[in-house]
């Protein structure tokens, strides 16, 4: 039996992730975690076999958790779980340890096979993500500037290009107005961009985000 471990701030996500577990005759939900903290707290307690694990969460993000297991737990199976797409995130979570990476959209037909997978030793990706590890290792992937964002950094930067404001970008990540202005700032700078504005053309052009349409 594959025991799980479910991380996410939402008890709807939780509970919609436990109704397709429960489902499966050779996995079952372990236990529930509500932040990235927990999560670390829970390790320290119990053995795992898999951790499906939020991207966003309060406090400390997923990616930074997903280092900290990588440190303290070695090659413990982690699925990553998000509402962005795999184009924005997929990449940059399998390059900071993930075991796999999947949108929250296509979840309820593909986390049992991801779970399999990831438990079995394997990698799950998508083939379009696949697709994009592949062009990720053929080409010089350092060139482009965004490239050398931290990954709160990138959050940040997808947000505001996607037409958030600080405050609502504050209550996202659940951080203070005047935090995220310093993530923006200093985005800015490594990107050698002015402003939002030039910030959004370049995130459409990378295509980073999708761009608005009427």
């Amino acid at each position: 039996m594959i025991k799980v471990l479910i991380a996410d701030d939402h008890p709807v996500v939780r509970e919609g992730l436990k109704q397709i577990i429960s489902k499966a005759t050779d996995m079952e939900v372990g236990g529930e975690a509500l932040n990235g903290q927990e999560v670390l707290d829970i390790l320290d307690k119990q053995k795992w076999d898999v951790i499906v694990l939020d991207l966003n969460m309060p406090g400390r993000d997923g990616i930074e958790v997903l280092k900290e297991i990588r440190r303290e737990y070695g090659k413990l199976p982690v699925l990553i779980l998000s509402i962005y797409p795999e184009e924005q995130m997929g990449v940059r979570v399998l390059k900071a340890g993930a075991s796999g990476f999947l949108s929250k959209e296509s979840a309820p037909k593909e986390l049992l096979n991801a779970i399999r997978k990831i438990y079995s030793g394997g990698k799950y990706v998508s083939p379009t993500l696949a697709e994009r590890l592949a062009i990720a290792v053929e080409v010089q992937y350092e060139t482009d500037p965004h490239k050398s964002l931290s990954n709160r950094e990138y959050q940040v930067l997808c947000f505001i290009a996607s037409g958030k404001s600080i405050n609502e970008i504050a209550e996202q990540l659940s951080l203070s107005d005047k935090t995220i202005r310093t993530y923006r700032d200093r985005l800015l700078e490594k990107m050698h961009l002015k402003n939002d504005v030039e910030l959004t053309h370049y995130a459409i052009k990378h295509k980073l985000i999708e761009p608005l349409r009427d």
